[in-house]
This record gives C-alpha cells, structure tokens and sequence, in this order.
C-alpha cells in the first residue's frame, strides 16, 4: 500500500485527492521560498542567487514557460500566463511525485488529467468568445467564400459552414480527449514500467528508468502547457 493510499484508509478521502493537495502544497511552499527570498535578497532580487538554487531553478522554468507563451499566445500572453504557469507546475509536480517509491502522483489517476484537460479547454474557449464576442463562432463555419455589402456593414458568406461546423466542433472536443488521455498514458506506462523494475531488480536498473522517468515527467507537463497556449493562440485569431 503507498502512502496515499494509507492515507486514504484512514480519512476516507481519495487518495489522488491527497496527491494533488500535496502537490498544491509544494508549488505554494515554492513560491513563499522564492518570494522570501527575493525579499531578503540584495539589491531586491535582481541579482541572481550563486550557485544552483530552487529560486534560480524556478526562474529558469519561468523564463521558458514566459518565452513559449509569448510565442505561442502573442502580446496578451502576460494575461493568460499564470494560469498556464500553475498548469504546468502542477503537472510537473504530481509527474515526480508518482516516481517516488511508494507514493502515487496525482497525473495518474485520470480524475486529475480530465480536470486539466477540461480547464484548459474551457479557458481558450473562454478567451475566443471574450476576444471576439458572437463572432466567436465563425471559427466553425470555414472560411468566408463571399462578401455581401448590406446596410452599410459587411456580411460574411460561409457557405460551407454545414460541412464545416461538425467538423470542428468534433475537432474542437477531441482536445480535450487528446490532453486527458496523453497525459494519463504516458505517465501511467512511465510509473509502471519504474514499479516492475523496482519488483524485479531493486538496484542500479531502476535508477536508469527513474532518471528517464524525470525527462518523461518534464516534456508530458511541458506539451500539456504548450498545445493550451498553442489553443489559447488560435482563439484569439480573427476567423478568415
């Protein structure tokens, strides 16, 4: 039995609600460090730590995520950024925390990877209709194919938005089932594939996997915040 799971024995509660609460509370307990730090810092921060440090460490992660959001996103990336941010150190987080012998991460449990999936869609939905209000929708309808000048405004003829319009709307969908179920596969198979090897050779093998296993735990965080900036761009796109 992990540690969660005991957990869960005793308070009732689900043991992948015990895992993202922990991992909630590493990435809050990482801020308050960094922000307590750059408060005693010389020269208020601006000068970086010496050495290799979690402030110096978190910034660099920072400064990635920054520059793939203002890539991706555009020049109102700053607004949507901290939710992107949370996002991809939550995963991170509950990636590593699964590696750990005996403790579960929350990504493994596909409760947690649909609740992302589901936010992250309904947050590029949320900024295509707050962006373009109504015409929102016209990023279903296809392309417009004719223009009709009529009372002084310019009506867009989509006239293939009967074939369009499902097609989307199914593509649209299917983000959320790609997200949830990305996640969820490649961190399960990663968790497993560490846990056997830990049951048949207990030394020096695992550590190789585990080492993978880390790289693994990065890039599934770093896609899942990538395609919601990569959507997060499309819907702030004007329909053509």
């Amino acid at each position: 039995m992990n540690l969660f799971a005991a957990i869960e024995a005793l308070t009732g509660l689900p043991w992948v609600l015990w895992s993202a609460l922990c991992s909630m509370a590493i990435l809050f307990l990482s801020g308050v460090l960094v922000r307590r730090q750059l408060a005693i810092a010389a020269g208020g921060g601006v000068i970086p730590d010496e050495g290799f440090t979690l402030r110096n460490l978190l910034e660099l992660v920072v400064e990635m995520l920054a520059k793939l959001a203002e890539d991706n996103i555009g020049p109102s990336w700053r607004r949507y950024f901290p939710v992107i941010g949370t996002l991809f150190l939550f995963i991170l987080i509950s990636n590593l925390i699964g590696m750990i012998p005996g403790i579960d991460g929350a990504t493994s449990r596909a409760s947690t990877t649909w609740a992302w999936a589901l936010i992250s869609f309904a947050l590029h939905q949320y900024v295509g209709v707050r962006e373009h209000g109504f015409a929102y929708i016209n990023h279903f309808l296809g392309p417009s194919l004719y223009e009709l000048e009529l009372g002084g405004r310019t009506w867009h003829l989509r006239l293939l938005a009967p074939l369009y319009a499902p097609i989307e709307l199914i593509s649209h969908l299917s983000r959320v089932f790609t997200l949830a179920v990305r996640l969820l596969a490649n961190m399960f198979a990663d968790h497993t594939v560490v846990a056997v090897w830990l049951t048949l050779v207990p030394v020096v093998v695992p550590s190789i996997f585990m080492g993978l296993g880390v790289l693994v735990a990065f890039l599934q965080a770093y896609v899942f915040a990538m395609l919601s900036m990569i959507y997060i761009g499309l819907a702030l796109e004007e329909a053509h």
